[in-house]
């Protein structure tokens, strides 16, 4: 499987310089329990979490390194929170591609981790992600050095990689194709709001050339304290708004606006609007879904299901409508996440005889 499959619906790019490495083709997989626990009886799940580095931002570095590769560039430079820094580390190495991020304070060690595994150069930045005024000026900085022939500035937002952002789309491309009887929500979880735009614009791409009949609402979801994006779409402002960031919700760390003004006009001009909710909330809900799905998602990737679970209680969608929530991330990307999820439960040694009492 890979995104080139959507070709025909991407930007120009020589097959030869396509990389891939599997990326899309992921599992929607329907509730057993816990939709109908919330009170959604057609809940989806889009298992993002199945992508060969294990989010959906490998879609993203598939698309962006292959236009690296068009253009004979050589050198990736990208910010990150986590998981579009471990994408873009494994495709540079697949691609012969040198890498070098810089990093969010609060991304998770194990992000990290994958990262070096994957042999890019990597530095945490003193107050990115959480300060408005460092994170604004961490990108004209690395755009500077973007402008050398052999580099590009790699960054998952529309407004600085429209390319690797149309590898995005194509996660709106497979939900119309699993579901071609028609969604009528989809909720995806906003740091700098590229996924939203994404789902969108992917829906609007197949509406217009006349394979969908009726594009679904999209919804943006966001911690309390990351709330750039959300709260303005559903206060009905035109724009997002920087905040001071103090969620702990890794991944969604995105003090500025990046893509916020966009996806607010994305998610309104298809029906949809924001949704806050707790970080104790998606903990809770990413023990549930662990417990009650199978499902083990970073709580990044549970972001979307809390809103939906808040929209349900707050009579915003029928119990019969289909709604998908993206599973952006794997849970073992936030190992600190995945302790606090297991912290209830022990490994004791025993005995081999202590088997016979099982």
């Amino acid at each position: 499987m890979s995104i080139w499959r959507w070709s025909a619906l991407l930007p120009s790019v020589p097959a030869a310089a396509q990389i891939s490495l599997g990326e899309g083709g992921t599992p929607l997989v329907r509730s057993r329990r816990l939709g109908a626990e919330l009170g959604l009886h057609c809940l989806y799940f889009k298992l993002e979490l199945g992508n060969p580095t294990g989010s959906y931002k490998d879609r993203f570095a598939a698309a962006a390194i292959s236009g690296m590769r068009a253009a004979d560039q050589t050198v990736c430079l990208a910010t990150s929170s986590g998981n579009t820094g471990a994408s873009l580390a494994a495709y540079c190495a697949a691609a012969d591609i040198a890498c070098r991020i810089a990093i969010v304070e609060g991304a998770p060690a194990g992000k990290l981790v994958q990262m070096m595994a994957y042999g890019a150069q990597i530095a945490r930045i003193r107050g990115f992600g959480a300060d408005p005024a460092i994170t604004r000026d961490v990108f004209p900085r690395l755009a500077q050095r973007g402008r050398r022939a052999e580099a590009a500035l790699q960054v998952s937002a529309f407004v600085l990689s429209p390319l690797g952002m149309a590898g995005v789309q194509t996660l709106a491309y497979e939900l119309a194709e699993q579901l071609p009887a028609g969604i009528d929500h989809v909720f995806c979880p906003a740091g700098g709001g590229g996924l939203c735009v994404a789902a969108a614009r992917g829906f609007e791409v197949l509406a217009e050339r006349g394979a969908l009949a009726r594009p679904p609402r999209v919804h943006c979801v966001q911690p309390w304290g990351n709330d750039t994006i959300a709260g303005p779409l559903r206060e009905g402002a035109a724009e997002a708004r920087e905040t001071r960031c103090t969620t702990q919700i890794s991944g969604l760390q995105v003090a500025s606006v990046l893509d916020g003004h966009l996806a607010v006009a994305a998610c309104r001009a298809s029906g949809g609007t924001g949704y806050r909710v707790d970080d104790e909330r998606v903990w809770e809900l990413q023990r549930r879904l662990a417990r009650t799905e199978g499902i083990f998602a970073e709580p990044a990737g549970v972001v979307a299901l809390a809103g939906a679970a808040q929209a349900a209680a707050a009579g915003e969608t029928a119990p019969d409508d289909v709604v998908v929530c993206t599973v952006t991330g794997s849970g073992f990307k936030d190992m600190v996440a995945a302790e606090r999820l297991a912290g209830d439960r022990e490994c004791p040694t025993v005995d081999i005889a202590a088997l016979d009492g099982w």
